[in-house]
């Protein structure tokens, strides 16, 4: 008995995937007969039909649906072993696959993958971003060796996934000049169902914190008056900055429209308790990985420089609470 190899594998996946000999052979630069011969080979070894032919096209069968799963952990894990082996010469050269939501990929992550690469500068990072919902199950998948997220990891996901904070940045509520509350930048809580409202989907980690924060205000996110829905924070930034909405963001996106005077930040002032506070919507950055899944040494290396950089972040912040302290 021969064995299946490598190279079959790839060639049924291909068809798998394109359920076409043709596309398949164009896909992995072979030729027809090569993808033919492959799978027919595949099924003799074994006795089984791993595709039916149905006049000019094909379909999957149960024998193919069960080896399409197994061939592509093997290929993943063929895949990491490569890279695992190719990192075994000081990080001087390999791979990093990254996956962050908007927020942190845009405004806090570009930082630190510049000063990763300062030290290693012939490793190669992938990054990408996509809501917190899809990172957090791409993780899972194996897509990324590190996910970075500012939304909840959902409970079905906790078992595989393992995540601790690695940062944090403030929610803002955010209006424009031509808001009502652009000129006294401090409201109730009662007034925040008094003026319409941008939102960002569901799956956003900005959007899950938001109503978690209005639901600890005792409002629920029915009583705003939504006009519109965004996939992203900056589409919501400029929707609010020439509008009479209001967005809640992070501090991080509109830094500098803050500083331009362009947006206001909006203080909101809870009395419920007879007595008047600030509150304040903060979330934390989620470092995520894989539980089980082999981790490469590249993928250490930056997991280690994030939480250094944590933790030099947290002291830096205690000091200059404790110089505060000193001074009154």
């Amino acid at each position: 008995m021969a064995g299946m190899t490598l190279e079959q594998l790839k060639i049924f996946l291909a068809v798998a995937q394109h359920l076409h000999f043709t596309r398949a052979a164009e896909e992995l630069y072979i030729t027809q007969p090569a993808v033919s011969a492959a799978i027919q080979n595949l099924e003799q070894e074994y006795g089984v039909k791993l595709f039916h032919r149905i006049g000019r096209h094909i379909e999957i069968a149960e024998a193919g649906k069960l080896l399409q799963v197994e061939a592509q952990k093997i290929l993943d894990q063929v895949s990491l072993t490569e890279r695992g082996l190719r990192e075994l010469n000081n990080l001087q050269r390999g791979e990093l696959k990254l996956g962050s939501s908007l927020t942190i990929g845009n405004y806090w992550l570009p930082s630190k993958i510049s000063e990763f690469k300062s030290r290693y500068p012939g490793i190669q990072i992938d990054c990408t971003l996509a809501n917190a919902e899809t990172i957090c199950v791409g993780t899972a998948m194996g897509q990324f060796d590190l996910g970075l997220v500012e939304g909840d990891v959902k409970p079905a996901l906790q078992s595989t996934l393992e995540y601790e904070i690695i940062g944090s940045d403030r929610l803002q509520i955010v209006v424009g000049e031509k808001h009502p509350w652009f000129e006294q930048a401090e409201i109730e809580l009662s007034q925040l169902t008094q003026t319409p409202w941008v939102m960002r989907v569901p799956e956003s980690g900005t959007q899950q914190r938001f109503e978690e924060a209005l639901q600890n205000w005792g409002i629920n996110l029915s009583e705003l008056n939504v006009i519109l829905v965004f996939t992203s924070g900056e589409m919501a930034k400029a929707a609010i900055e020439n509008g009479v909405s209001a967005t809640g963001i992070s501090e991080l996106m509109v830094k500098k429209e803050i500083q331009l005077g362009t947006l206001q930040p909006i203080r909101v002032i809870d009395n419920r308790q007879g007595e008047s506070a600030i509150v304040e919507i903060v979330r934390p950055f989620f470092k995520l990985k894989h539980r089980q899944r082999f981790q490469t040494a590249l993928s250490k290396a930056f997991e280690q420089m994030l939480i250094s950089s944590t933790l030099k972040n947290s002291h830096q912040h205690s000091t200059k609470k404790e110089k505060g302290k000193i001074k009154s």
